[in-house]
């Protein structure tokens, strides 16, 4: 008896329906909105979405050896061009689904980060008082899901703590804004995003990176389309230099960092729980520290009364969401 050979996919019947298209492409702009402000999850936004399970699913079936047979699938290697074959290893990952979500993450930080940039300049007190609140009131709701059982949970709370409130600080290496730095930081922050409860951006407002990648996320969009209308390119490779890094970082921290934290939470998931969730606590000196460097007066009653009012908003505007959207259950994570 003879084995028929592998049925391999076509493209018809691999792309997947519009609307499954539009539904994904939406879930990524809500993700990428979530994340690109600290406080809020964007790995939240997938648990209340129904699509987390999915999501993990996809980024574990990513092997290297998927990776090296698809790019050798697209290379007149090994025999030559097998798009057939390449289009089947994309469906074993869910390729589709995943391309319609980091194309929507990925227009949305875009956009939440220009207007980040731009008020962090003209209204940093406001800009930062609210991501206070956002981050205070993202302690509470991870607080109230936590109990310490054991000294090691407690002392790995300790430590999360401590990591995060001295990260927020004013670090000389931090403030270099090196590549390494940079690739470290998108390592970081990107493998954070499909944690629910913690925030990407807010690592990146620990690591003093998140005004400076914005910064430059900003600079660089502009640049492109200057170049579009014949500017010089030098501005564009300057500020690629740095996006590329970071996004290079992501990639790498996705498929290692992230791992590494799951790994951590199937060995023993309240300690790295108590530490994920201490380190939003310890994080709210960030936004003072913030906010101190971009006034030069300081913490004026003026800026107070800005900031302070800006995280009773921040605090409010999180509060409704979490109680119209859903119970985050830490045990699903």
């Amino acid at each position: 008896m003879t084995t028929s050979p592998e049925k391999l996919p076509t493209l018809s019947g691999s792309v997947p329906p519009i609307r499954e298209w539009a539904r994904t492409f939406a879930i990524g702009i809500c993700m990428g909105s979530a994340d690109a402000v600290p406080g809020v999850s964007g790995g939240t936004i997938a648990l209340i979405a129904g699509i987390y399970g999915r999501l993990i699913a996809m980024i574990n079936a990513i092997t290297p050896e998927r990776l090296v047979t698809l790019l050798k699938s697209l290379t007149p290697l090994d025999g030559g061009f097998d798009f057939r074959g390449a289009l089947r290893i994309f469906d074993e990952v869910d390729g589709w689904f995943g391309l319609a979500l980091v194309t929507g993450v990925g227009i949305a930080v875009v956009l939440i980060t220009r207007a980040v940039s731009e008020l962090s300049d003209s209204a940093p007190a406001l800009l930062f008082g609210f991501f206070f609140g956002l981050i205070a009131v993202s302690a509470v709701v991870l607080l109230r899901e936590l109990s310490f059982d054991s000294g090691f949970q407690l002392a790995a709370g300790v430590v999360g703590f401590a990591v995060a409130f001295l990260l927020s600080g004013e670090v000389s290496f931090l403030e270099s804004n090196s590549l390494l730095v940079v690739f470290a930081a998108g390592a970081v922050a990107v493998s954070a995003m499909i944690l629910p409860g913690v925030s990407g951006s807010l690592l990146l407002i620990i690591l003093g990176q998140y005004k400076y990648m914005s910064d430059t996320l900003r600079q660089f969009v502009d640049a492109l389309f200057a170049v579009v209308t014949g500017a010089s390119t030098g501005q564009l490779l300057d500020d690629g230099l740095v996006v590329v890094t970071f996004i290079a970082g992501g990639f790498v921290g996705l498929f290692t960092v992230s791992r590494v934290v799951r790994r951590a939470l199937d060995r023993n998931r309240a300690a790295t729980m108590a530490f994920l969730v201490a380190l939003v606590v310890g994080a709210l000196r960030a936004p003072i520290v913030e906010t101190q460097k971009a006034t030069s007066g300081g913490f004026t009653t003026e800026v107070l009364t800005t900031f302070a009012g800006a995280a009773v908003a921040g605090a409010v505007f999180l509060l409704v969401l979490d109680w119209y959207a859903v119970d985050l259950d830490l045990d699903s994570v």
